[in-house]
């Protein structure tokens, strides 16, 4: 069984950074993938960047793309997700996932391990 962590949401405003945090426990290894997706309301559950952590392969939206950097601390069994250049549509409930997978899966329903989530507001 995996477990997964979120931390590190809050609200800012536009153009503000956030660094979230996703650890993780159980049977994670290098044969996972860990991405985060997010949920605003009223829509549904969209991909946000992604890391398999055999390669250390990613993968973004192209939404956040340049935005956002994803990354990984072994040691820490963490995953990071670095906001940058925050706009007011990135308001959202964000959640970390893992799956068993060689690559980065950007389907909600694949993955099989959920966080419980950490809300980001980017409002004036």
């Amino acid at each position: 069984q995996v477990q997964l962590v979120e931390s590190g949401g809050g609200s800012v405003q536009p153009g503000d950074s956030l660094r979230l945090s996703c650890a993780a426990s159980g049977r994670t290894s290098s044969t996972y993938a860990i991405s985060w997706f997010r949920q605003a309301p009223g829509k549904e559950r969209e991909f946000v960047a992604g890391v398999n952590l055999s390669g250390y392969s990613t993968n973004y939206a192209v939404s956040v793309k340049g935005r956002f950097t994803i990354s990984m601390d072994n040691a820490k069994n963490t995953v990071y997700l670095q906001m940058n250049s925050l706009k007011p549509e990135d308001t959202a409930v964000y959640y970390c996932a893992a799956v068993r997978a060689l690559g980065v899966i950007t389907t909600s329903t694949t993955y099989d391990h959920w966080g419980q989530g950490t809300q980001v507001t980017v409002s004036s």
